[in-house]
C-alpha cells in the first residue's frame, strides 16, 4: 500500500509529532534531563513517566505492524544486524556520556534549537562534528561485514 500523504509529509508530520512531545515532557530542557539522570541528590523521577508512555505507544504500535504490516510502504524493513559488538558498545558509551554530561541526546537537541539556546546550538554543532569524524574515521578504517572490532 502506497502513502496518500507521501513520504515527506509523513516525515514532517511525524517529527512535529515528535518534537512536540519532547517539549512538552521538556525533554529539551537539560535540567530535566540531568534532574532525572541524578539519582543521588534530588531525582526528579517525572521524565520516567514520559518513557513509560513511549515505551507503551511504541509497543502498541510495534506489535500492530507487526500483525498488519506497514501503513507507509509496501514491505517491513527491519535491521538486518542484531550482535552486540565493540563499535556498539563504544557508540553506546559515548552517546549515554554525552547525555549525561550536556543533558542532550540528538533529537531534543535539535528541538531545543528552536528555543535559541547558545548551550543547545554548541551541543548540535559538537554532535554534527563527531558525526562527522566518525564517518572519516569509517572511511579510512573500513571493516569487513564479519569484523567485530574497530581495528
Amino acid at each position: 500500500m502506497k502513502s496518500r500523504l507521501g513520504l515527506p509529509a509523513t516525515g514532517l508530520v511525524t517529527g512535529i509529532i515528535f518534537g512536540l512531545g519532547l517539549s512538552i515532557s521538556q525533554m529539551t530542557n537539560p535540567e530535566k534531563v540531568l534532574g532525572f539522570l541524578d539519582i543521588s541528590d534530588n531525582w526528579d523521577p517525572s521524565l520516567l513517566f514520559t518513557m513509560a508512555a513511549a515505551i507503551a505507544v511504541s509497543s502498541i504500535g510495534n506489535r500492530w505492524i507487526l500483525n498488519k504490516g506497514p501503513i507507509f510502504s509496501e514491505i517491513l524493513h527491519l535491521p538486518g544486524k542484531s550482535d552486540i559488538d565493540t563499535r556498539l558498545v563504544l557508540g553506546s558509551l559515548i552517546f549515554g556520556t554525552g547525555w549525561g554530561l550536556a543533558g542532550y541526546c540528538p533529537g531534543p537537541a535539535v528541538t531545543g534549537l528552536a528555543g535559541g539556546l547558545t548551550d543547545t546550538v554548541y551541543f548540535v554543532i559538537a554532535m554534527l562534528v563527531g558525526s562527522q569524524l566518525e564517518r572519516l574515521w569509517l572511511l579510512r578504517h573500513p571493516r569487513t561485514a564479519n569484523s567485530n572490532d574497530l581495528d
